[in-house]
């Protein structure tokens, strides 16, 4: 099991970017996790699972995103786990 510490650069405060983070990651094969704004206008997203579907989230951060949300940059620190820390998928703040 991996787990993947995702900042994330640009417009993606006041889009809706948290929401739409969640809801991609609760479609995806047992993500688990949070997704959360930072003080300095960046994102933050932890996500646990097995390594595909935590791909296919990466990829929809750094290429999709909210309708509105414009993305600059994104950086990942990939570690494994033996445990989940969360059981679900939750914005938090």
């Amino acid at each position: 099991m991996k787990r993947v510490l995702i900042h994330v650069t640009g417009r993606v405060q006041g889009v809706f970017y948290r929401v739409y983070t969640r809801d991609f990651a609760r479609n995806l094969p047992k993500v688990t996790g949070y997704v959360k704004n930072l003080r300095d206008g960046r994102v933050e997203i932890l996500a646990e699972g097995e390594e595909d579907s935590l791909r296919r989230l990466t990829e929809w951060i750094k290429h999709k995103g909210s309708p509105h949300s414009q993305i600059h940059k994104t950086e990942e620190k990939w570690d494994n786990i033996s445990k989940r820390q969360y059981t679900e998928f939750l914005i938090t703040y």
